[in-house]
């Protein structure tokens, strides 16, 4: 008796689990590519100076698809602040995509991130002159209460960086 009420409820579990899996996913797994509302950028170069003229740092968002706290980190605070002009764009994780860096050499959106040794998605990225970073890289999904101001305090710190 006891070992069949264990089965159903582990049984129940388990197609719940998969159930909320299957639906996250498919929420989830919109949030890279154009869609997403950022743009992936040709040049970094190019972007830099764009932004520069500005006097803005560029912010490199590093996603990867399917992530929940990259979406919800695009969506809440980077492409808002994109629309309003601030120079934003993002590579993506595991991309063959292929782009200019900093210096103009030809390279991809995987090979620049490793090369970045960035591991953890969402990664914000802050460049100033040269493809210096002028701010503390933010790393990760931080609580969505907190994301926004530890967003400003970076931007704050970079545009005193340039």
């Amino acid at each position: 008796m006891i070992d069949h009420a264990f089965n159903a409820a582990f049984q129940r579990r388990h197609w719940l689990s998969l159930a909320c899996a299957l639906a996250a996913g498919g929420a989830w797994g919109q949030a890279a590519g154009p869609a997403a509302g950022l743009p992936a950028p040709q040049s970094l170069q190019d972007e830099l100076a764009k932004a520069l003229r500005q006097k803005e740092p560029l912010i490199v968002m590093v996603s990867l698809d399917g992530c929940p706290f990259c979406r919800s980190a695009r969506q809440s605070h980077l492409v808002p602040m994109h629309k309003a002009g601030t120079p934003i764009v993002q590579l993506d994780m595991r991309s063959a995509q292929t782009l200019l860096d900093f210096k103009g050499q030809s390279t991809t959106h995987d090979q620049l991130i490793k090369q970045w040794r960035i591991s953890i998605a969402p990664t914000l990225l802050f460049f100033g002159p040269g493809g210096k970073e002028v701010a503390e890289r933010m790393e990760g999904g931080y609580l969505p209460d907190f994301y926004g101001p530890y967003l400003d305090e970076r931007l704050v710190k970079a545009r005193q960086g340039l």
